[in-house]
């Protein structure tokens, strides 16, 4: 079985794995890079399109779907794997971060969509893909990829102790490719939570909250310590979320029912409210918040940041200036998220993804068998893999 790491590896963002044994290539993931120019901004996919078999999209965030036009305008012409969940918030998502002559030309393609349900395994060649619960967002799952000789598991993002979703675990496997994007901070989602609850406690006249619509807003809702407001946009989404109760762990889907209930709703016509707001996106690129996010800085709204920022992103440039505050809300594995994850797909040789080069090194201190010198545009065998 063969690799070929085409984005998110090094890097943060366009997360793109081929996978190839015999005649059979499949994709998984189809990811752009915020922040980035030119080819860089898409996967590292410079050889045919042709010989992709088929394509399986783990989960609907930019990093993982967003250069789905871009592939389709390239001539990809076969068959896209995805659950419910991700077919539903993928169009947004593309009309928020594809390249806007690529998606006008290329919108999403519903008639080619090939649903399934996280848990079930497919097929595509001689390969064997089993799915799982990723505990990131409803619908995601992580892939792991079978051609009756190598194992290859491929975590997507992931999280295996999130206050909401459920993750299966992952099976064992020969090569293990693992969500690095937080090194090796030992800090876990509980204590963030509370720290984040903390902040909005401190700020009872009002405060925004950009974040993505999937996954972190439902943890987020989760933390907050008393009422707030949404974006009108984001209830029917959010409602949508918190009904797929298989999703969720036991018992979060009425009290997060509960909270959504009372939430108030906002648009951008109204006064700023004197709660904590939620809007989508959480980098202030697309979005609600890419209209709040300024205006916020001129109001003096307090701002607090939450995830990912890319560099150059809105939300980096207002924290940079010191007009906002930054909390991570684990939405990826955490330093004890991840070696257990490791130890119970049976300690298996490792990749890092969605990790900047210089926290893998630490990541490997408590994962020896992490292999870090693996770049974006690299192609490597399991075997290779084994014995390095």
């Amino acid at each position: 079985m063969m690799l070929d790491l085409l984005g998110g590896f090094g890097e943060k963002g366009r997360t793109s794995l081929a996978v190839s044994s015999g005649n059979d290539r499949i994709l998984l993931d189809v990811g752009i890079k915020v922040g980035a120019l030119g080819a860089e901004y898409y996967p590292a996919l410079n050889g045919s399109i042709a010989d992709i078999d088929a394509l399986f999209v783990s989960h609907a965030h930019e990093d993982h779907v967003g250069a789905l036009s871009w592939l389709l305008s390239r001539g990809y012409a076969g068959p896209i794997f995805m659950t419910a969940e991700t077919r539903n918030e993928a169009p947004a998502t593309l009309a928020g971060y594809a390249d806007p002559e690529d998606f006008r030309q290329f919108p999403f393609p519903e008639d080619r969509i090939e649903l399934f349900e996280p848990g079930d395994t497919l097929e595509s060649g001689n390969f064997s893909i089993r799915t799982g619960r990723s505990g990131h967002v409803v619908g995601g799952v992580w892939f792991a990829v079978d051609d009756g000789e190598s194992r290859v598991a491929y975590s997507a993002d992931v999280v295996p102790d999130s206050n909401v979703f459920v993750m299966d675990t992952i099976p064992h496997c020969d090569l293990l490719v693992l969500d690095a994007s937080y090194g090796a901070d030992p800090v876990p989602g509980a204590a963030r939570a509370q720290a984040i609850s903390d902040w909005i406690a401190k700020h009872p006249q009002g405060c925004l909250l950009p974040t993505p619509l999937s996954g972190r807003s439902l943890e987020l809702i989760a933390a907050l310590p008393g009422p707030f407001a949404i974006h009108a946009g984001m209830r029917s989404s959010l409602e949508a979320q918190i009904g797929a109760t298989a999703a969720l762990l036991p018992g979060v889907s009425e009290f997060l029912r509960r909270r959504l209930q009372e939430a108030a709703d906002w648009t951008d016509a109204d006064p700023l409210p004197s709660m904590p707001l939620l809007a989508d996106d959480g980098m202030g690129e697309a979005g609600p918040s890419s209209r709040l996010l300024p205006r916020a800085s001129e109001t003096g709204l307090p701002v607090l940041l939450t995830g990912h920022l890319p560099s150059g992103s809105p939300g980096d440039l207002l924290h940079k200036a010191g007009r906002a505050d930054w909390v991570r809300m684990p939405t990826h594995p955490t330093l004890s998220g991840n070696i257990d994850i490791w130890e119970r797909a049976g300690r298996p040789v490792a990749l890092g993804h969605s990790c900047a080069v210089e926290l893998l090194g630490g990541l490997k201190i408590h994962i020896p068998s992490l292999r870090t010198q693996y770049r974006t545009g690299q192609r490597i065998t399991v075997p290779e893999a084994r014995r390095r």
